[in-house]
């Protein structure tokens, strides 16, 4: 396919500040965008300047121009984000970079807004404010369980529930850890760490400690689900991909009224026994066409830690995805080689058919003739 026209364009930024924030030290985010955006790119003042072919350059000014609208209302996009800004105005032709990230959910302990990183992001806010079962599905670093807890506290803080509820499966990650000591809160705290982190980080440890004391936040193993009805929860499953079927049924069949509930999870990273199912699996096959649940998945585009986690996860993914294309070869294989022997070891009730005729092999009639 031919390119089109090579063109130059200016786009004037609001602030001259802002030209420093978005180039980055080094002018390193400008090469990554001109990566990202197909086009040459430079800047003097307050003007980045822009070159390449035509349609290129005209969704670089779209980029750009949003952008600015963005860092006069106060909002500015660090270099790990305008990957992500780039693949969503790509991916849909009339959104607005301020649809993503004008939206705050709360503002962290240390007065950090907590919003929405990309258009997968936001979708899945979306998703958790208009449903009551939403499933979150998608590698690590993804913002799944991050952002489900910010919706959460955000509803305590507003009053719109009386509890949170955050649990997890105690499934050990590959590792036997053996026995653990202390009490039952102690030997199942270290499965459940990663939940008290993101908490810290959203309220001060005295608040979350506080909540916790008076059984506003509860954070509990997947097994003490059990013969409960959560009413008026906001409730979490993370790592649901480490539920089995049973443990799956049993907790989605917990809600109660005026409550919402997220699962989340990576169906890449199943630590359960080899013959287990995994729950999380199973259940986003079952209920994806019920009226009422969200399913909500990510991909490596959104992940939102170190831009190597990015390039890991691609790495296992291309793995991953080697490894059954080899497998289903060999089972194609087995099966050809399989319907072969059974061919072989087959005798034919009419031997005669295998038997070719001078007729079978010159023709009759008018095709003998042609020979």
């Amino acid at each position: 396919m031919a390119a089109g026209p090579s063109v130059t364009a200016e786009v004037e930024l609001s602030d001259p500040r802002s030209l420093t924030h978005l180039a980055g030290p080094g002018h390193n985010n400008l090469k990554s965008l001109e990566a990202e955006l197909g086009v040459e790119l430079g800047s003097r003042g307050n003007i980045v300047h822009l070159g390449g072919d035509a349609d290129d350059v005209a969704f670089a000014l779209r980029f750009f121009e949003q952008l600015d609208e963005l860092a006069t209302e106060g909002v500015r996009l660090d270099g790990h984000d305008h990957a992500r800004a780039v693949h969503a105005l790509r991916e849909d032709h009339e959104l607005h970079l301020r649809d993503i990230y004008s939206e705050v959910i709360l503002n962290n302990a240390r007065g950090r807004p907590i919003k929405a990183r990309g258009l997968a992001q936001k979708m899945y806010l979306r998703a958790l404010k208009a449903h009551d079962l939403t499933f979150g599905i998608g590698p690590a670093g993804t913002g799944k369980t991050y952002l489900a807890m910010a919706m959460a506290v955000q509803a305590l803080l507003a009053k719109k529930v009386r509890r949170i509820i955050l649990t997890r499966p105690a499934v050990e990650a590959g590792e036997r850890l053996g026995f653990l000591p202390g009490d039952l809160e102690e030997k199942v705290n270290p499965y459940l760490r990663p939940l008290y982190d993101a908490l810290d980080d959203m309220m001060s440890h005295d608040k979350v400690d506080g909540l916790i004391k008076r059984g506003q936040i509860e954070v509990a193993p997947l097994a003490f689900m059990r013969g409960r009805t959560l009413n008026d929860c906001f409730v979490i499953l993370d790592e649901a991909q480490n539920s089995t079927s049973e443990q799956m049924r049993m907790f989605l069949t917990r809600l109660g009224y005026e409550s919402r509930c997220v699962v989340t999870g990576d169906v890449t990273q199943v630590d359960l026994p080899g013959s287990a199912t995994s729950g999380l699996a199973e259940a986003t096959h079952l209920l994806g066409d019920i009226e009422g649940i969200a399913i909500c998945r990510f991909t490596e585009v959104d992940v939102v830690r170190h831009p190597l986690v990015q390039r890991i996860v691609v790495a296992y993914e291309k793995r991953d995805a080697d490894k059954r294309a080899a497998q289903e070869r060999g089972v194609e294989l087995k099966r050809a080689g399989r319907d072969a022997t059974e061919r072989m070891a087959t005798p034919n009730p009419n031997p005669e058919d295998d038997i070719e005729t001078v007729d079978d092999l010159l023709g009759t009639g008018d095709e003998a003739e042609e020979v």
